[in-house]
């Protein structure tokens, strides 16, 4: 569709960070997966995100990896890099880094554990945004951070021009839809589930964490959608649902489940960093079934 703003692509996978056996970053992996990802429909990249183990890897990983992955997949595939944290100077610090290390834009997520008041989470990321060239893709996703982007302050925070993108994870989808009517800020649906939903009403695609498994089912609920066959679409994303459902709405956090999951198929992935643990056998058995349901009824 012509009409949609798409910055950083359409269809992005929140990439894990693979690691070795011995638990330290697997760059070579890293590159191998990225390339996967691109080959089979993935137009963009998020890097250090919530997925990609962010609170665990340092600033020295952070930008190792946006240069590994940007070596194996070109200069043409938009790479997003998360530079979150609680706090500003340092979020503002990973933004300059990001950018020296080939990122193309900066995931951003509110500051979580103080919990700052909405004038203080727009001076926050004016502040980031302000401190590099790169654009801004704000983060909303208060069920980990505790604290809101309210629509009222998105609407103020679109006037800024380096602030351009949303990943939603906010589970408001009326709140969504009126900053999409009232703004240019192009929204990534964060949670598969509203993949199609969000799309729908005008989101620039997604950033999946099911991705990493399954990008080309992922992009082609949103090719389907692309060529008006709604019915496709939705018939699409009702087949991805059990595998959502066993990735994201377990019990289990998705960098785990999905870490399985690449892992049983034998794709770079690796062991999760503490506090993070693995997956048990039925989970990744549960994961693995899913998989198998989906990719053999494509």
């Amino acid at each position: 569709m012509t009409n949609r703003r798409t910055p950083f692509g359409r269809t992005l996978c929140a990439m894990i960070t693979p690691f070795t056996g011995a638990g330290a970053l697997d760059l070579e992996g890293a590159g191998r997966l990225a390339a996967r990802l691109v080959a089979a429909g993935c137009d963009g990249l998020v890097l250090n995100g919530t997925t990609g183990e962010s609170p665990t890897t340092t600033d020295a990983e952070k930008a190792d990896l946006v240069r590994a992955v940007r070596e194996a997949v070109g200069d043409g595939v938009p790479l997003v890099a998360g530079v979150g944290s609680a706090d500003t100077r340092h979020t503002a610090g990973l933004a300059l880094a990001a950018g020296k290390a080939g990122a193309d834009g900066v995931l951003v997520v509110t500051p979580y554990y103080s919990r700052p008041p909405q004038e203080a989470v727009a001076a926050h990321f004016r502040e980031v945004a302000d401190a590099s060239e790169l654009p801004v893709m704000l983060y909303d996703i208060p069920g980990r951070t505790g604290t809101r982007i309210e629509p009222e302050t998105m609407i103020r925070l679109a006037a800024h021009p380096r602030i351009v993108a949303v990943k939603d994870c906010s589970y408001d989808f009326l709140g969504t839809q009126k900053v999409l009517a009232e703004t240019e800020l192009a929204y990534y649906a964060g949670c598969d589930e509203h993949l199609l939903a969000l799309y729908a009403v005008g989101a620039a695609g997604c950033v999946s964490t099911v991705a990493n498994a399954v990008p080309g089912h992922v992009a082609a609920v949103l090719d389907a959608f692309d060529a008006a066959d709604t019915a496709r679409a939705a018939e699409l994303q009702s087949r991805l649902v059990p595998l959502i459902e066993a990735t994201t709405g377990a019990d289990l956090p998705g960098t785990v489940t999905v870490k399985a999951l690449l892992g049983g198929l034998g794709l770079p992935a690796g062991p999760v960093r503490a506090p993070l643990l693995p997956a048990g056998r039925e989970a990744a058995e549960k994961l693995r079934a899913r998989y198998e349901t989906l990719v053999g009824g494509a």
